[in-house]
């Protein structure tokens, strides 16, 4: 049998027919092994054949993946992410600030007497803050709330020196030994009108007395000083902590509460948590 070498055929192949050779096998038999090769070659193509396009398929399926990628990456380039974010927190920080100025200048605006004539004239100026706001002018409303807070100021000025004591009202230094007493006392800062209550420890109670049984954040109970006064059979009283009143719209959700440390006559002690920081 001629061998004639092809570079086409597998060497197995070629090994097969030189066996051929060799050892005269019968020619069916030959057929039959040479068919059997050609068979798992061609089944061997095939699976690689689909692989590859397998492989295409998904590679123009990355393709296109990264494509889509790449330009939403050119898009977000060009917007400029860290301008925007600048100029996001330039206006959140313009709200914050003009928004507190405009609650401040409400609450001190509130502690106005309703019969001072200008204030119909500083309502108005607030009214126009307001409005400047909700427009975004950040600049203006600060304008017009910064020329608000020198009108108040100037009129608790012109409250304070209208301010004159009484004149039946007698000038001393010295507490009364019992009792109560209404006096100017005068000082290196001026004369100040004051009310003074004397009373002997020996056979006079001082309690602290408390609408609330316990800690309170929000909507807390109040009571006049008068019915403190009342309810204890006191002969007088004096206001305590400060607490945030319901006017105000900086107390929205903590309406009446307060945060001093105190015990009342319960012996409750109130805001306990509070006396890591506190130095009320």
């Amino acid at each position: 049998m001629r061998v004639v070498y092809n570079k086409n055929v597998p060497g197995f192949i070629l090994q097969i027919i030189k066996l051929n050779k060799q050892y005269s096998v019968p020619l069916f038999v030959f057929i039959g092994i040479l068919f059997t090769a050609v068979l798992f070659y061609y089944i061997n193509y095939q699976q690689h054949a689909s692989q590859v396009i397998s492989l295409n398929a998904r590679s123009e399926k990355l393709n296109l993946s990264l494509a889509s990628v790449s330009a939403q990456l050119k898009d977000l380039q060009s917007q400029d992410q860290v301008k925007i974010n600048l100029e996001n927190k330039k206006e959140i920080d313009s709200i914050q600030k003009t928004y507190k100025s405009a609650v401040n200048s409400y609450e001190d605006l509130i502690e106005i007497s309703v019969t001072n004539k200008n204030l119909p004239k500083m309502q108005e100026l607030l009214a126009k803050a307001l409005s400047q706001l909700s427009e975004k002018n950040y600049a203006s409303a600060q304008a017009s709330l910064t020329a608000l807070d020198k009108q108040i100021a100037a009129e608790n000025v012109t409250v304070s020196s209208e301010f004159t004591i009484p004149t039946n009202v007698k000038q001393s230094n010295t507490p009364p030994g019992a009792g109560y007493s209404r006096q100017s006392v005068k000082t290196d800062l001026g004369t100040y009108l004051v009310d003074i209550i004397s009373a002997d420890l020996n056979s006079t109670r001082v309690i602290v007395d408390t609408a609330s049984d316990g800690d309170c954040r929000d909507n807390c109970p109040v009571l006049s000083l008068g019915d403190y006064a009342a309810r204890s059979g006191a002969f007088a009283g004096v206001n305590g902590s400060y607490f945030c009143p319901a006017s105000y719209p900086s107390c929205a959700g903590k309406t009446n509460s307060f945060d001093t440390l105190l015990m009342n006559k319960n012996k409750v002690y109130f805001n306990s948590d509070n006396n890591v920081y506190s130095t009320v």
